[in-house]
C-alpha cells in the first residue's frame, strides 16, 4: 500500500498484523513486500494501538498490530499447493498430502489442542480416582472381536503372526487377575474393517478397568471423567451426571436405535397390531408374517412436498427397506376424527387412522411416516428416517449434548440365515441368564450385563461387567460355537488365569477420537486425528501402504499371492 507493507504473522496462538512503515529502512520494506506466503521470518518491533478505523473486530488482535523495526528471513517457503487458511473447500485427498500444512490451519490446531486438554482431563480425573496408567502390548494374539485383525508376520518364528490389537481387553482383565484394582490407558487400537467418518483403521480410545465394582461405579467414574473433558474445553461448562438411562429395548422401540440422538423429541411407535387387519396390504402383510410396522410423526411435515417425502424414502431405502409409507394429518377434531391425505390414506379407514394418530402423538400438519418390514430393519430404518426429519425441520441443537447409558444388550447376534451366534459386544462379557442353563437351552435370548455410552446420535463407548469364572466363560465359548481345540488354542492362557483367584471387575473404554470429534463440531474423524487415514486406509502423505522388496518379505516368511480375479458368471468354483 504505497509506502506501506503488512504482513500476517501466524503461529500456534494466532495471527498478528505486522506493518512496516516509513520509519523502517526502504530495504526493509523492499524485502518484506517479496516475502512468499508460508514463509518463516523472526521479527523485532514494537506492539501499537492500531490507527483509528482500521480496527479488525473479527481477530482477537484486531486492535492491536506490531510496527516492525527489523526481520529476518528463517525459511524461504515453496507456493503452497493451497491456501492454509483458505475459506473455500479443498480437495480431502490433497489436504492430507500435505497434511503438514493443512495442520496449520487455526481449525486444525485447536483440534489438536482440544485433544491435548481432554487427554489431561482424564488423566488428572483418574489419577485422582486411584487410577494407574499401564501399558499393554501392541503386538499380540488374533482373537474375534468382531473385526478383522491388522497381521504382523513373526521373523523368528516362520509362517506365525502377531496382531495388532483391536482393543487391550484380554490384557486389562489379567490386570484385574494381578490384583492392580484400578487401571487405565489412553491406547491406539487397530480394526482392518471398512471405513466411513467416525471411523479409522487406527483410533484412540481411554481403556479402563476396575474390581470389586457393578455397573452403577463404573458409570459414575466414567460420566465424571467424560465430564471433566468437556469442562476442560468448553470454558468450564460441565455436563452434570448422573446420566439418564435405558435399556437397549426401549431405545430400539422409541428411536429405532441403539445409539440414539435424544436432542429432539420425535419418538418411534409400533403400530403392527393397529394395523394388522388393514386394508393396506404393506401393513397387513408384513404383520401377518411377524414382520413389525412403525411409525413416527413429523411435526409440521404436511407442508413436505412430495420430492421431500421421496427423499426421506430414499434414506429408508439405504437401510434396506423396501419403502416408506406416508399420509399427511391435514385435520384432527375435537371429537378426535382426523383427516388424513395423500399417501396410504385412501387405504386406511376412519378410526384407523385416528388411532395412528393417537398412537404416534400427531397433531393437525403433521405427516406420519412408516415403515414395514422385519423387527430390525424397520427399526433401523425408521431410526435413520427420524434423524433426517430432525435435521431437516431444525430439531436439533448442536450446541446441546445429551448423554444417555443404554443397558442391557442382547448377548449375541444371530445370523438371520444360519442361525450362528456371534457375540454382540465380545465373548468376555457377562450374561444375565433368568434360569440356570439358559445359555445353552435359549442362547439368542439371553442379555449381557453391557452398557454404552451415547452421545447426540454417536455410540461414544461401550464397557461390561466381564466374566471372571473360568467355567462361565467356557459356556460362554460353547454358545457361540467354538469348538474345544480353538477355545485352547486362542484363549486357553485366560482360562488357566482365571483358575487362580479373580476379583470380580468390570470396564469400558471410550472412543476418544470420536469424543473430540463431537466436541469440536467437525463431521469426521479425519478433521481432529493429526495424520489420519482416508477412506481407502491409505494415507497419502507417506504414500502408505507400499509393496515391500521380495528380500524383505522371504525374510519375514511371507508370500505375496496375486489378487483374486472376479468370476464370469456362469463359472465354477
Amino acid at each position: 500500500m504505497g509506502a506501506l507493507v503488512f504482513l500476517d504473522l501466524r503461529d500456534r496462538y494466532g495471527i498478528m498484523q505486522v506493518s512496516f512503515d516509513e520509519s523502517v529502512p526502504e530495504e526493509l520494506r523492499v524485502a518484506a513486500g517479496r516475502l512468499k506466503p508460508e514463509s518463516v521470518i523472526s521479527v523485532t518491533g514494537k506492539v501499537r494501538a492500531r490507527p483509528d478505523g482500521m480496527v479488525n473486530a473479527d481477530r482477537p488482535t484486531g486492535a492491536v498490530e506490531l510496527l516492525a523495526t527489523s526481520f529476518e528471513l528463517l525459511s524461504s517457503a515453496a507456493t503452497p499447493p493451497f491456501e492454509v487458511d483458505a475459506q473455500q473447500a479443498v480437495n480431502d485427498e490433497l489436504r492430507l498430502q500435505y497434511r503438514y500444512l493443512d495442520l496449520r490451519n487455526h481449525h486444525r490446531q485447536r483440534a489438536l489442542e482440544m485433544r491435548h486438554s481432554i487427554f489431561l482431563a482424564i488423566r488428572n480425573r483418574l489419577d485422582r480416582e486411584g487410577f494407574w496408567e499401564i501399558e499393554t502390548p501392541m503386538l499380540t494374539k488374533a482373537t474375534p472381536e468382531g473385526a478383522r485383525d491388522y497381521l504382523v508376520p513373526s521373523r523368528v518364528h516362520p509362517g506365525e503372526f502377531f496382531a495388532l490389537p483391536q482393543s487391550p481387553q484380554i490384557f486389562k482383565q489379567l490386570l484385574m487377575v494381578a490384583g492392580t484394582d484400578r487401571y487405565f490407558q489412553i491406547v491406539k487400537c487397530f480394526r482392518d474393517e471398512d471405513l466411513r467418518a467416525d471411523r479409522q483403521p487406527e483410533f484412540t480410545q481411554l481403556d479402563m478397568e476396575m474390581s470389586f465394582v457393578d455397573e452403577a461405579i463404573v458409570h459414575d467414574v466414567i460420566a465424571e471423567t467424560v465430564a471433566d473433558a468437556v469442562a476442560a474445553v468448553r470454558n468450564g461448562v460441565r455436563p452434570q451426571p448422573p446420566f439418564p438411562v435405558i435399556t437397549w429395548r426401549e431405545s430400539m422401540l422409541r428411536y429405532g436405535s441403539d445409539k440414539p440422538d435424544t436432542r429432539f423429541a420425535v419418538e418411534l411407535a409400533d403400530v403392527t397390531e393397529l394395523v394388522a387387519g388393514s386394508e393396506f396390504g404393506v401393513f397387513s402383510g408384513t404383520a401377518s408374517t411377524g414382520g413389525r410396522v412403525r411409525m413416527l410423526a413429523a411435526p409440521g411435515g404436511a407442508s413436505f412436498s412430495r420430492k421431500e417425502i421421496s427423499g426421506l424414502e430414499g434414506v429408508a431405502k439405504e437401510q434396506g427397506a423396501k419403502g416408506l409409507a406416508w399420509a399427511k394429518v391435514t385435520a384432527v377434531g375435537d371429537d378426535g376424527a382426523v383427516t388424513l391425505e395423500g399417501g396410504c390414506s385412501k387405504f386406511l379407514g376412519a378410526e384407523e387412522g385416528a388411532a395412528l394418530v393417537k398412537a404416534t402423538g400427531a397433531e393437525e400438519g403433521d405427516v406420519l411416516l412408516a415403515v414395514a418390514d422385519s423387527y430390525a430393519k424397520s427399526a433401523q430404518a425408521l431410526g435413520a428416517v427420524r434423524v433426517a426429519v430432525g435435521r431437516k425441520l431444525g430439531l436439533i441443537d448442536d450446541d446441546k449434548l445429551n448423554f444417555l447409558w443404554v443397558v442391557d444388550f442382547p448377548m449375541f447376534d444371530q445370523d438371520e440365515e444360519t442361525g450362528a451366534l456371534s457375540p454382540a459386544h465380545h465373548p468376555f462379557c457377562t450374561p444375565k441368564e433368568d434360569y440356570p442353563g439358559q445359555l445353552e437351552k435359549e442362547p439368542a435370548t439371553v442379555l449381557a450385563r453391557s452398557y454404552d455410552l451415547v452421545l447426540n446420535g454417536y455410540e461414544l463407548g461401550s464397557g461390561s461387567v466381564r466374566i471372571h469364572d473360568s467355567d462361565l466363560q467356557q459356556r460362554v465359548f460353547e454358545a457361540i460355537g467354538l469348538p474345544a481345540d480353538e477355545i485352547k488354542s486362542r484363549f486357553g492362557f485366560v482360562i488357566e488365569a482365571f483358575r487362580y483367584g479373580t476379583p470380580p471387575h468390570a470396564g469400558f473404554a471410550v472412543g476418544l477420537d470420536r469424543l473430540v470429534m463431537i466436541l469440536a463440531g467437525e463431521e469426521s474423524l479425519r478433521e481432529v486425528i493429526a495424520f489420519p487415514k482416508t477412506a481407502t486406509a491409505a494415507c497419502p502423505l507417506t504414500g502408505a501402504p507400499t509393496t515391500i522388496p521380495a528380500a524383505q518379505l522371504a525374510e519375514a516368511g511371507v508370500a505375496v499371492l496375486p489378487a483374486a480375479t472376479p468370476k464370469s458368471p456362469g463359472t465354477s468354483a
